[in-house]
């Protein structure tokens, strides 16, 4: 283990909660972020589809060109 002796101050018990802890509040906080301040990630997880997607989608495909 590459810091062994931390375990010499920090109590394993104690240390991986804690880490652990402040990982998931972190991610929480950045996927909270996210939500808030982005208005592509609810739309996108609600299902909705962008407004370029839906363009493409209601085009009619060309008809190929006659050959002579």
């Amino acid at each position: 283990m590459i810091y062994g002796k931390m375990w010499t101050v920090v109590r394993p018990t104690v240390g991986i909660p804690l880490f652990l802890g402040a990982c998931a509040i972190g991610s929480f906080s950045v996927h909270l972020a996210l939500l808030n301040n982005t208005t592509w990630v609810k739309a996108f997880l609600e299902g909705g589809k962008s407004s370029s997607a839906a363009a493409v989608a209601s085009k009619a495909p060309a008809a190929p060109a006659a050959q002579k």
